[in-house]
């Protein structure tokens, strides 16, 4: 499964999809630098207590310096490429990064923490600025990966940036199948208890209904009967950088909603 074979079998995604392709290509061509990995066990305690790696006193993973990367990533965006209301967007907030000081202090600070008000732009800024986070904390996150006991966390919230979960994923045969949660700002997967809900928790097994989307590669709507919360699902393996990427299943979010379920999931993108 490819970008453009997934885009030609969805040509109402081909928008959104060349905006994707767009900013990977302007944040691949500059430089973004990359975090330092922390000394794990100085974590530990904090990893059992439930607080994301992002979050911890005990480790610090120093972001305020990618300010001027961020900026970096705006000012090298070519407007004539946006759709036109985006390059307005982004000349816009161009203008007002120069200007502003203290607008500039916060794009970090928006970028990590949503509930950190900026008056303007901020689903763009958070966009972009997780382009460039996600690239600076990718050896981190493997690192992370590799260390922790996913047994021990089994949360509803990422653990390394806290974000709750943009997709899940199922792998593995019954009845040793894993349930895996992906977030959709710094692509961390973990794992999940294997039934239940991820946004109120609930347990019970009878209120969990599927809804299947035939032809879809794979992908099915889990939806919660208490919550009426909808997380998209990705039934399979070997194709999570294409299915798990969110903005390639914005369509199924449209299915859900004309349904009366509601996203609770994290998400860069907005209807």
């Amino acid at each position: 499964m490819t970008r453009d074979g997934w885009l030609a079998k969805h040509p109402y995604l081909q928008p959104v999809g060349e905006l994707h392709a767009l900013v990977d290509a302007t944040a691949d061509a500059i430089s973004i630098p990359t975090a330092r990995t922390p000394h794990w066990a100085e974590y530990t305690e904090d990893f059992h207590a439930g607080v994301p790696l992002l979050q911890s006193s005990k480790v610090v993973i120093g972001v305020s310096h990618l300010e001027k990367t961020v900026l970096s990533l705006i000012e090298a965006l070519p407007a004539s490429a946006l759709p036109g209301t985006l390059a307005e967007q982004c000349r816009a907030l161009k203008a007002r990064l120069h200007a502003d000081r203290d607008f500039r202090g916060l794009t970090v600070a928006e970028v990590l923490h949503e509930d950190v008000h900026v008056p303007a732009y901020s689903g763009l800024l958070r966009y972009l600025g997780w382009a460039v986070m996600v690239r600076y904390l990718a050896p981190v996150v493997e690192s992370f990966e590799q260390w922790r006991n996913e047994e021990r966390w089994l949360r509803n919230y990422c653990p390394a940036c806290g974000a709750p979960p943009a997709m899940a994923q199922l792998v593995g045969i019954d009845p040793g199948r894993l349930r895996l949660l992906s977030c959709g700002r710094c692509r961390t997967r973990w794992r999940y208890r294997r039934t239940g809900c991820p946004f109120c928790e609930n347990r019970d097994d009878h209120r969990l209904a599927v809804l299947d989307v035939e032809g879809e590669g794979g992908l099915r709507i889990d939806y919660c009967e208490s919550c009426r919360g909808y997380l998209k699902t990705y039934n399979g393996v070997g194709h999570e950088t294409i299915l798990l990427a969110d903005w390639t299943s914005l369509h199924l979010d449209v299915i859900a909603r004309d349904r009366g379920l509601k996203r609770l999931a994290g998400s860069l993108y907005e209807l």
